[in-house]
């Protein structure tokens, strides 16, 4: 429960480290197995070094979600006002239904967000795993999040945005692990899904998604020196966010952080997705056989992806050149990676050589960097088997 990043895992390896909670005394070592004591021994995100080992399943919602309603908020009258054919699509929902709604995400909010401070280790044990949480790391340092399962960080109280696009969005606000402001950061063999609660089961309102879930791990607002690896993602959409806004500011010089043997089961896209940052993306597994797929690999404004011996599991159907994304990116580093179509055998490809031959713009097939902070580098062959150690253990 004292383990440390190692040297030169990672760009969370950088400045001074990344060591948690280690030097926590025997007082601030707290076992908890509910909601209460969770809070508790988290201290309302204190910096004390602290360990705390979660041990079996802990809920963060208690009843459902008709319960957070604030008073005159009503589902059905929402729908009703800001109907695109009644509100238009011009401006965003405003009024009594919409300040109703806003404060259910309140009430809500006050009761699924786990705050983490500064010298933190929150670890798994006993099969730990909490359910409709948001592990919420905000303008702290030094934290090791581990061996955890996390699942469905649903918002009961999406915000509708009839300007995102060209038909409007819902919009959602919980990530199940979210950095804002935060630096050195490991996130390390945890199991991160939707649960039983997918998106494809969602309604339509308003001819689009009822979206209840935001990202599995978003990593934002200057957040520097994070290391994610060896964790297992599956059936979630949004999955890994680098940066949220393409305006340059806070994130310039900052998202530094590196993804190695990870799996990628099945999520729909942001695998990651990046702005600005140098993202080093390594020895992960990538199964893209769901129909909904979109991308994994987002190259985003003046961002410096390094993909390097990734293994891609694709459908049969789905040209590797699907992979990458265009967000106002221009560059990527991609080698070393191996693609399997179907049930064919796995070949090597040259994602950006695939990308620009159908695609324009053209990437640059160059980063501006080469990443240093690794202890090994794994062939792509060998990660489907290695990664299957992936996850909660």
């Amino acid at each position: 429960m004292r383990q440390t990043l190692a040297p030169n895992d990672g760009w969370a390896s950088a400045g001074t480290g990344t060591t948690g909670g280690a030097a926590a005394d025997a007082g601030h070592v707290y076992l908890v197995r509910n909601r209460t004591d969770l809070l508790a021994a988290l201290d309302n995100g204190s910096t004390v070094p602290k360990i705390v080992l979660v041990s079996g399943r802990i809920d963060m919602m208690t009843g459902s979600c008709a319960d957070y309603a604030a008073p005159g908020y009503d589902l059905d009258a929402f729908l009703a006002a800001y109907d695109p054919a009644v509100w238009g699509r011009t401006t965003r929902p405003a009024g009594p239904l919409e300040d109703a709604r806003v404060a259910s995400a309140r009430l809500q909010g006050a009761q699924i967000r786990i705050p983490v401070g500064s010298n933190t280790t929150l670890i798994g044990v006993n099969g730990g795993r909490i359910d409709h949480g948001s592990v919420t790391l905000t303008n702290v340092s030094n934290v090791i999040v581990r061996n955890l399962e996390l699942t469905d960080a649903a918002d009961c109280f999406p915000a509708w945005d009839p300007t995102d696009g060209t038909t409007g969005n819902w919009n959602s606000l919980y990530d199940l692990v979210s950095l804002s402001g935060a630096t050195n950061v490991w996130i390390d063999h945890n199991t991160l899904s939707d649960g039983n609660n997918h998106d494809s089961d969602q309604p339509l309102h308003f001819d689009r998604p009822y979206q209840v879930h935001d990202g599995a791990s978003d990593i934002i607002r200057g957040s520097d020196l994070v290391t994610v690896s060896w964790n297992n993602y599956y059936d979630h959409d949004k999955t890994m966010l680098i940066g949220s806004t393409d305006t340059p500011g806070v994130d310039v010089g900052k998202l530094r952080v590196t993804v190695h043997h990870n799996k990628f089961g099945n999520v729909l896209q942001r695998a990651p997705r990046v702005r600005f940052g140098q993202v080093d993306v390594f020895d992960n597994l990538y199964v893209a056989t769901d129909a909904d797929y979109s991308y994994s690999l987002g190259v985003g404004v003046e961002s410096s992806i390094c993909a390097q011996n990734n293994f891609f599991q694709l459908s049969e159907d789905l040209a590797p050149a699907g992979v990458l994304k265009d967000w106002k990116g221009t560059r990527i580093t991609t080698i070393g990676n191996l693609v399997r179509s179907g049930s064919r055998p796995p070949r090597p490809v040259d994602l950006v050589t695939e990308y620009n031959a159908t695609h324009d713009p053209d990437f640059t097939p160059d980063a501006g960097w080469v990443p240093t902070l690794r202890r090994h580098v794994d062939p792509a062959a060998a990660v489907p088997a290695l990664v299957t150690t992936a996850g909660r253990h």
